[in-house]
């Protein structure tokens, strides 16, 4: 995508997001929004294209292009996540990834644990072995990126340990926005007491082919996290 393009899209998403374009509204004509941002029609074309595509608005021909409720927006492509975060329905859409995410990862460490191959523990134990090093890294934006990237690999590795290719197909969106939506529940502060032994719990059950554990440790994972996502709330409040 050309920076320019990428930069009205962007502009206009956050608009949409925030609520400054309401549902039902009708955005400018083409011609009208090349000169609002200085860029070609062809730019604004494909512009349309890219919030159509995000399910931001509808384009019927020779009527131009509408905003839609919020139910049709693609809560997981990273420009509507990125704006979403920004407003006070953030904390609705983490609660919604969050569900997703027990309704799938809990049974999914389970039956991880009966599957699993050599080379799918190596890549739990892998990344589980990135976690803890980039936890004692000292504290920067570079050492927290780190961190996340290797806590997502952990989980993608989890899925892949399934052996189900269309569960890995549902997860990847999720596991994807969570690198994008990682700063607000982040704990560096917790890693040595929860986020590394939580962990470790569920790499030892997979590792132990002890199903009911990993479900049960996996279960208790995410209790944590709904723990940050409720204080998150309340001080947004």
């Amino acid at each position: 995508m050309a920076r320019k393009h990428r930069d009205v899209v962007r502009v206009l998403v956050a608009e949409i997001v925030s609520g400054g374009r309401e549902a039902g509204e009708m955005l400018p004509r083409e011609v009208d929004l090349a000169e609002q941002f200085g860029v070609s029609r062809g730019v604004v074309r494909e512009t349309i294209r890219a919030l159509e595509e995000r399910g931001l608005i509808s384009v019927l021909h020779g009527r131009g292009a509408t905003v839609t409720e919020s139910t049709h927006w693609d809560v997981f492509d990273p420009d509507v996540l990125a704006a979403t975060l920004e407003t006070a329905a953030g904390g609705k859409v983490l609660s919604e990834y969050l569900e997703c995410r027990r309704i799938l990862e809990v049974e999914a460490a389970g039956i991880a644990a009966e599957r699993a191959a050599d080379t799918d523990l190596q890549r739990l134990q892998e990344a589980f072995a990135r976690m803890e090093e980039s936890a004692t890294r000292p504290a920067s934006a570079a050492a927290e990126s780190l961190f996340h990237e290797a806590d997502v690999a952990f989980h993608q590795a989890l899925i892949g340990a399934t052996g189900n290719r269309a569960l890995g197909g549902l997860v990847e969106r999720i596991h994807s926005a969570l690198l994008l939506a990682r700063f607000p529940l982040a704990r560096p502060q917790y890693r040595e007491e929860r986020a590394l032994p939580e962990h470790r719990r569920i790499l030892d059950a997979v590792a132990g082919r002890d199903s009911a554990e990993a479900r049960a440790a996996m279960s208790d994972h995410l209790d944590t996290i709904a723990g940050y996502l409720a204080e998150l709330e309340l001080t947004s409040r």
